[in-house]
């Protein structure tokens, strides 16, 4: 049986993503979100146009992405209903949100300096990826009193830094899925990620043979830059 209904949110289970960004005063801040999806080495984030995160990344173009571990809810809960903006928009006033300038603090996370960005990585967090403004997208534009009010912001990875427990042993760039315990949001509850249910036949490829479709070689060491493909290969891969 199936029945219709309306959900207020549709977060069907994401992983969590803790985005640093610059304050304008060169301070650091750090939103929880679970609104986002990965293509290539582009990652596509869903944020309120008003929020801290949203005005510091169009300012800087720059932020780091944060994958905490299905272990770290206490540093998630510490900062999820606080804003960076010293002015709360209506909505998270509603919900029930606080301002929050320093949220390492608050959180107990700790800054670490990036590579190639200016926001900080967070120590604790076994995935921390710098990225790059790539452009934006207003949602809901078919609704005159709710366009622009969240945008698809699109960011392009440029460097990726993991935990070395994470790595698959044989493998330069591959995470091990077994080691990997992401931390997953669904409809605003912290899960992990449950035991594997059964062998995938995508498993089977082997995850190399993708690098031509991500042609994100910016920040790779120079080894790494001479495995992108020709456009030959980009044409094999995308069969």
């Amino acid at each position: 049986m199936h029945s219709v209904i309306t959900p207020a949110i549709m977060y069907w289970g994401t992983p969590v993503v803790l985005i640093t960004t610059e304050n304008d005063d060169g301070t650091a801040n750090i939103a929880p979100i679970s609104s986002a999806w990965w293509l290539g080495h582009r990652c596509v984030l869903g944020l309120a146009a008003a929020s801290q995160t949203t005005i510091n990344l169009l300012r800087t173009k720059q932020c780091v992405l944060n994958l905490p571990s299905d272990d770290m809810g206490s540093y998630i809960n510490a900062i999820a209903k606080t804003t960076g903006s010293p002015v709360i928009p209506p909505v998270k006033q509603a919900l029930g949100y606080e301002h929050c300038k320093d949220k390492f603090t608050r959180s107990g996370l700790t800054p670490h300096p990036s590579d190639l960005v200016q926001p900080p990585r967070i120590a604790e967090c076994p995935v921390q990826m710098e990225a790059e403004l790539a452009g934006t997208t207003e949602l809901m534009q078919d609704m005159p009193d709710r366009k622009g009010f969240i945008l698809a912001i699109e960011v392009k990875v440029i460097r990726t830094h993991v935990q070395d427990e994470l790595r698959l042993p044989g493998h330069s760039n591959r995470i091990d899925p077994d080691r990997w315990r992401p931390m997953i949001m669904s409809f605003q509850e912290l899960y992990g990620l449950a035991p594997k249910k059964t062998v995938s036949t995508l498993a089977s490829i082997d995850e190399e043979k993708y690098r031509p479709l991500t042609v994100s070689n910016v920040g790779e060491p120079a080894a790494e830059k001479d495995k992108v493909g020709s456009e030959e290969a980009y044409e094999d891969a995308a069969v």
